[in-house]
């Protein structure tokens, strides 16, 4: 397999950003909101932060670009991403990744601690986990998140069980924010970007080794709704659980660990 650069790394990643801007017109808003909220309730200038489900180490990098004495740990399961942020962020001070489950028992001892973790946080990556996936990753973060640490979780997160009326409007202020942003035609979409990433000879290997994993796994349905991240979290023992920040059905949960 040819060797992944830093310069091959830093294009993939500026690319994926830009796909990912097509489902979030104002990622780096949520990303703002977000970094403000670790700074607010980290309770230190140092903070130990989890990035759980990092991708390429997009927040991550943000993150540490606002605080650069806090250490993240960034964790995914994805080799391909993976790669790509470990050659990207090669060397960065505070940052190191990850390859843990978070669907998996036992995930939380694999991150080699020397302190209770401040803050996890995470952006468009929670969703993808099934109802038990959620519990069994709340029920290993509680292991790790030290008394009043704080749980920041930036998602699509749907009230339709709930608040049919509601979720309608949310939808349509996300389509109608998204056409604003994107006047001159939609970017790149997440298939279009996996295919290239496909066609690319010094990304291909890794992109067979991440096909194999996710037919090897059993990721069940996704859990798109707010209700069910909040009754998961209730269910490993996080107290007082809101949103932040919002913009439809975009937002920022909150919750804190008594």
């Amino acid at each position: 397999m040819p060797a992944l650069s830093r310069e091959v790394a830093q294009g993939w990643i500026a690319r994926w950003d830009r796909q990912q801007e097509g489902y979030l017109p104002d990622r780096e808003e949520r990303f703002t909101a977000l970094i403000d909220a670790v700074e607010a309730g980290a309770g230190r200038p140092d903070p130990l932060v989890l990035d759980l489900g990092c991708g390429p180490g997009s927040l991550a990098a943000r993150l540490l670009d606002r605080l650069p004495d806090a250490t993240v740990v960034a964790i995914d399961a994805d080799p391909l991403l993976l790669a790509l942020g470990r050659a990207c962020h090669d060397g960065r001070s505070g940052l190191r990744f990850e390859d843990l489950d978070l669907r998996a028992a036992g995930w939380a001892s694999g991150l080699r601690l020397d302190r209770p973790v401040d803050v996890a946080v995470s952006t468009t990556a929670l969703h993808w986990l099934s109802e038990a996936g959620l519990r069994t990753m709340f029920a290993e973060l509680s292991l790790v998140l030290r008394p009043g640490g704080l749980f920041l979780n930036g998602d699509h997160l749907d009230v339709e069980d709930v608040s049919p009326a509601l979720a309608k409007i949310e939808h349509a202020i996300y389509d109608r924010a998204t056409r604003r942003r994107f006047t001159e035609g939609m970017p790149e979409d997440w298939r279009q970007w996996w295919a290239a990433v496909d066609a690319d000879p010094i990304l291909s290997g890794l992109h067979a080794e991440r096909e194999r994993r996710v037919a090897a796994a059993h990721h069940g349905s996704e859990s798109g709704n707010l209700s069910t991240h909040v009754t998961a979290l209730r269910g490993a023992g996080f107290a007082e659980i809101g949103t932040l920040w919002q913009n439809g059905n975009n937002r920022l949960l909150a919750a804190v660990r008594p």
